[in-house]
Order: C-alpha cells, then structure tokens, then sequence
C-alpha cells in the first residue's frame, strides 16, 4: 500500500499491531484521526500514556488496578475464602457483569500453552497456592475456557491443590466446548457461575 506520508504509514504500522486490527482498519482510524480537533487527539494520546505508566496490578488477585489492591479485594462486603480463578482481566469483567459472584479473584494471566512456551512457571500459580494458605480458602473456583489449554491448565491447579483442605469445583458446561469465557451471555455465564461442579481431574 503506498502512503502519501510517511506519517501515515507510520501511524498505520503502530495501530494495525492491535488484535484484529489489519492495515486497512489502521488506514480508517488514523483518517478519522486528522479530521478530528487537535486537542482530542492529544487528549487520548494521553490517556494511553498514563494508562501504560500507571497503571498497577492488584498485589492479591493479579487484576489490573488504580492502586496496589483492587476494588474487588478491597470490598469489606466481598467473601475472600470464595476464589474464582480465571485467564485474564476480560474473564474478571465478564463475570463482574453477571452479578451473581461475589467472593474474589484470582487471575492467572494466561494459560498454559507448551506450543507458545508459556508453562506453569509464568503464570500466577504460586501466589494462589499463598493466597489459599493464608486466607484460609473453602472454595476455589475454576472458571478457565472450556479450550485445550483451558483444561490443562485445570489439570495442572487440580493437581497442585490436591493436599490442600479446600473444595475445587469449575463452572458448569453452560460454556460451549471450545468456547472463550469473555464471549459467553451474560444469563450463561450467570449460571454457569451459580450451577458450578465439583472439578473432575
């Protein structure tokens, strides 16, 4: 694609790096860019900045956070003895807007995936071993994607929390097999939450 600038093109080399995002889309934005006021472009040129430099992650679940612990631990009305382990942030969201969780969280930031090279070892896995000693946890809940790498990863948490005195249930297959949780309803998702199983290894 030839590009009458090369500010363009750089512009348009940056934005298509986002997920889902090919040179053609970054072409439409950085359009809808110049045709907007300076000021608001600057404005959200910021807002990515401070984004990246401030934003924290909560030092108990992993969620992402405005300060060292997240609202959602912070909550008094919160049961920290309920935790709900999950892939990413977008699974975190997903479930908030059920409604109908309201113990806390515990996010791994990512899944185990061999072919990627993402083992045990880079994700979250023995700080939850920590959280659950410490908390003095019941319950863990396994709300991973019902994916290849969903369920190795299960596996690997089943296996690891086996000695210890805490109940491990996963949510009900209302989640289509294969599925992602971030794309499950919201009413699915619910009640998947609420007719949670016991976890079968």
């Amino acid at each position: 694609m030839n590009y009458p600038s090369t500010l363009i093109e750089e512009a348009v080399n940056e934005l298509s790096k986002f997920p889902g995002i090919g040179k053609k889309s970054a072409l439409r934005m950085v359009l809808f860019l110049l045709k907007q006021d300076e000021n608001m472009v600057v404005k959200m040129g910021e807002s990515i900045i401070k984004l990246r430099k401030e934003i924290q992650f909560c030092t108990q679940c992993n969620n992402v956070s405005d300060a060292n612990i997240c609202n959602i631990c912070a909550n008094p009305k919160r049961d920290p003895q309920t935790i709900c382990v999950v892939e990413d942030l977008r699974d975190v969201m997903a479930i908030e807007n059920t409604a109908q969780f309201y113990g806390t969280y515990h996010v791994l930031g990512g899944l185990i995936n061999p072919i990627q090279g993402i083992g045990p070892d880079q994700l979250h896995i023995e700080n939850l071993l920590t959280r659950i000693k410490n908390q003095e946890v019941k319950e863990i809940i396994m709300a991973l994607s019902a994916t290849m790498e969903g369920d190795t990863t299960g596996f690997y948490l089943a296996r690891k929390l086996k000695e210890l005195p805490v109940k491990i249930s996963t949510i009900s297959r209302g989640i289509a097999i294969g599925g992602e949780l971030e794309y499950a309803d919201e009413i699915t998702l619910g009640r998947s939450i609420i007719g949670r199983i016991p976890y079968q290894s």
